[in-house]
């Protein structure tokens, strides 16, 4: 058992952090070996301006320190962080996220909405039985709530809607008081949120709600442990509450069997979200589960060791939504790894990323052209960089966007200072494989050693092939050039005769 791996996953929400450490079995389960929560609110610490204030950025900071510590000796492959609603809208989130990062020794991804709720589900799957039914899982956190309907693990629908219990306690209920008209602004405040969800996410269209996460799971508690509802959350023990909550008139006065400390000042907010939910939805009794952000991350992490990733599915996707030249993306994406493989002498994790990344990127590279032929790379970098691709965060997404933007015209109109020294290998690769591909035809080149040293980079090709094909040298000629306008030696040359 002790030489199984084990991997992690840390969810850094609006109102909690959290790490999840899990061992993996033989027959591809996880098993629990440690949780840990630090109860941060991220969410408390941002402005009017959505500046994250430098209280909140220290609190979280100490929290992913601890979570360091247990994470030690992990290697990187083993361990995902994802960021929500807090990071993706604090307006300096990227300058916040290196130092989050150092804290903790690992890369952090901020997330989606979409991809959060993707993960979700599958979290949420995982911990269920499985049935054929069609589920409703709702998970409201501090920043954000999301909504995804699905069968056993397969997430159909999903929504994030920007409203959580760390928001609308601090927006509606911003010193602790509690009154009739408050709660009733935020219960039609949530309402107006949810409008354009009611049709695809009614409960015509599923079998069972199901909630997770800190909310959901209080309010179960709450309206179990005080018998105001014996079968999970329902309308009839949401009012009850409703008027339990109004008779104390704020939140230190609340006197509920199961009120955790940690969840008293968010309960009002959270209350408010999930009655509207319960009224735009019509749903009439919401069961709970434990599972997941956090497991669904882990069972993805799981996939992406495996042959199930969730990121090789979503990429054939798109190459079908967008009619993409699949025969020219199995040319160019297998000569971008051959030269990729050539020019990449170590071995590292993070080299086994990029070079995932650059073939994902070369089998999209021309997604675009389904807008426009003029310009097209624009148009995929921009569909690469803004659409909701499941399994991608959006730093992997705006690297492949930056490799495609580049992968063809004047490098002069490029920050390759973006590029660290391995991505310009890799956009290096890239730009050479689409020019050899540009025929769409399978007479490539067969590539003898391609090597760096410094600003200068060699690619051998086997003996005649450019002589045989004058078009492709005259192009290749033309890429020689335009490398030299920004300092970099490109030669590209026969291999000499054995």
């Amino acid at each position: 058992m002790t030489d199984l791996p084990v991997i992690a996953a840390v969810d850094l929400g609006s109102n909690s952090f959290r790490l999840q450490i899990a061992r993996v079995t033989p027959g591809g389960g996880l098993l629990p070996l440690d949780t840990i929560k630090e109860t941060v609110r991220l969410g408390a610490g941002l402005d009017e301006n959505k500046f994250l204030g430098i209280e909140a950025q220290n609190r979280a900071l100490d929290a992913l320190s601890r979570f360091a510590e247990r994470l030690r000796g992990l290697p990187p492959e083993s361990v995902r962080a994802v960021a929500t609603h807090t990071f993706r809208v604090a307006s300096n989130a990227q300058e916040f996220l290196p130092e989050a990062e150092a804290a903790l020794g690992f890369p952090i991804e901020i997330v989606a909405g979409q991809e959060e709720a993707r993960l979700i589900f599958i979290g949420a799957a995982h911990s269920l039985p499985m049935t054929k039914e069609t589920r409703l899982v709702v998970d409201i956190g501090g920043g954000s709530t999301e909504f995804i309907i699905g069968n056993r693990t397969k997430p159909l629908r999903a929504e994030s809607k920007q409203l959580g219990c760390v928001t609308w306690s601090q927006r509606f209920f911003p010193d602790g008081k509690i009154t009739p008209e408050r709660m009733a602004a935020a219960e039609l405040a949530a309402r107006g949120s949810l409008q354009n969800l009611v049709n695809e996410f009614h409960s015509g269209h599923w079998d069972r709600a199901i909630g997770t996460s800190g909310t959901a799971s209080s309010l179960y508690e709450l309206l179990e442990l005080n018998d105001y509802s014996p079968q999970g959350i329902t309308p009839e023990g949401l009012d009850r509450l409703r008027r339990a909550l109004l008779s104390a008139r704020s939140v230190n006065k609340i006197e509920l069997n199961g009120l955790r400390a940690d969840r008293r000042p968010v309960l009002p907010g959270g209350f408010a979200i999930m009655a509207a939910i319960f009224d735009m939805l019509n749903i009439r009794q919401m069961g709970v589960t434990d599972g997941a952000l956090r497991e669904g991350v882990l069972y993805d992490l799981l996939g992406r060791q495996t042959d199930k990733d969730v990121r090789e599915q979503s990429v054939l996707q798109f190459l079908r939504r967008y009619h993409v030249d699949q025969a020219q993306v199995a040319r160019v994406s297998r000569l971008v790894q051959e030269l990729f493989e050539h020019l990449m002498t170590e071995s590292s994790a993070e080299i086994s990323e990029l070079a995932r990344h650059l073939v994902m990127a070369s089998r999209l590279h021309e997604v675009g052209i389904s807008i426009a032929h003029s310009g097209y790379r624009r148009h995929s970098a921009y569909i690469i960089q803004n659409a909701d691709i499941p399994g991608f965060s959006r730093r992997e997404q705006e690297l492949m966007a930056r490799l495609v933007i580049a992968h063809r015209g004047r490098l002069t109109k490029v920050n390759l200072g973006e590029f660290s020294r391995e991505e310009r290998g890799a956009l290096a690769c890239l730009r050479l494989a689409v020019l050899f591909c540009r025929a769409r035809q399978d007479d490539l080149p067969a590539v003898i050693g391609f090597r760096r040293n410094g600003q200068e980079y060699t690619l051998e090709l086997e003996p005649g092939w450019l002589e045989a094909h004058p078009l492709t040298s005259h192009v290749v000629a033309e890429e020689i050039r335009i490398w030299q306008e920004v300092g970099v030696t490109l030669n590209v040359i026969p291999a000499p005769l054995a």
